[in-house]
């Protein structure tokens, strides 16, 4: 299931044993596009200390809940290693941390999460193959300047430049909650687009990022971008709805091995200016200059 960032800000994060904090932001990995953490406030119990927590450890089904529990403690949350959440995380901090809790090292083995597409952790990991991994893993260096965690609510905001201007900034990141992948980030258009419309684009889709001007560059241009259907932030992502979004550029989904694509941009100029469902709002495009306050605000009726 796709879910949002956005729906996990201020969710009570709960322990086998009582309640943990609520969540303030995410740590991403910005190589693979996954998340690797949620940073969680723990309030007054731990004097607002924060703590990062893997999703090896959240237990699944999530949903878009306000809840989300860990197969945890308090006790072990409590004597968790304290790594500075303001300052950047390098792979010793994560070594440190994920050997805390017998957790694998993500980076290693292939896979998004050390040789396997979910955090999900098989009940012999703590012992025998943690063992082993110990072994190899763990004679491998890792260096201290090595980071590649990002703080979610701190890339909000970026400015996102399409290969002929900006087309808006970051709102919100669309992840699976099964995989932790980001597929899409929100981004909100109205910097440009009148009615201040809110469209999807995928993280395959970015080109490069420059983390000192704050600014996400995409294979787009600002044309297609105005094809682009318009995200619904109240509705469910389905997988029809992202179909209908990459048919719309073009382009092949994550989910297909899809070969021998055409040219992205001969091709989009072809395919119509929209489509609606679920996930997305009906098109409205505001006259220039005119304000379109009800786009993007309501779940249409079927």
């Amino acid at each position: 299931m796709l879910n949002t960032l956005n729906h996990l800000s201020g969710a009570s994060v709960c322990a086998t044993d009582g309640d943990i904090g609520k969540v303030k932001a995410a740590f991403f990995d910005d190589q693979a596009w996954a998340v690797r953490y949620l940073v969680v406030d723990t309030g007054g119990w731990l004097s607002d200390r924060r703590v990062l927590l893997s999703p090896y450890s959240v237990k699944q089904p999530l949903g878009r809940v306000d809840r989300i529990d860990v197969s945890l403690t308090c006790q072990q949350v409590k004597d968790s290693p304290d790594i500075d959440t303001h300052q950047p995380v390098s792979r010793q901090h994560e070594r440190t941390l994920l050997g805390y809790y017998a957790y694998p090292d993500y980076w290693e083995g292939g896979g998004m999460w050390a040789g396997s597409g979910t955090p999900a952790l098989p009940a012999v990991m703590q012992a025998e193959v943690r063992d082993a991994l110990d072994k190899v893993l763990h004679e491998r260096d890792v260096r201290a300047g090595d980071v590649h965690l990002r703080d979610s609510t701190k890339v909000t905001g970026y400015d996102i430049r399409a290969t002929d201007d900006s087309i808006g900034h970051v709102h919100d990141f669309v992840f699976d909650d099964e995989s932790w992948a980001i597929r899409y980030l929100v981004v909100d258009t109205r910097n440009w687009w009148p009615g201040g419309q809110k469209v999807l684009v995928a993280t395959q889709w970015i080109d490069r990022i420059d983390w000192d001007t704050k600014s996400v560059y995409v294979t787009l241009t600002r044309d297609q971008v105005k094809r682009s259907p318009m995200y619904n932030e109240d509705a469910e992502i389905l997988r029809d709805d992202e179909q209908r979004l990459h048919d719309v550029y073009g382009r092949p989904g994550y989910w297909t091995a899809a070969e021998g694509v055409a040219s992205v941009d001969s091709e989009a100029d072809t395919l119509p200016a929209h489509t609606s469902g679920p996930m997305f709002l009906p098109r409205t495009v505001a006259a220039p200059g005119a304000a379109n306050d009800k786009v993007g605000s309501t779940v249409p009726k079927d």
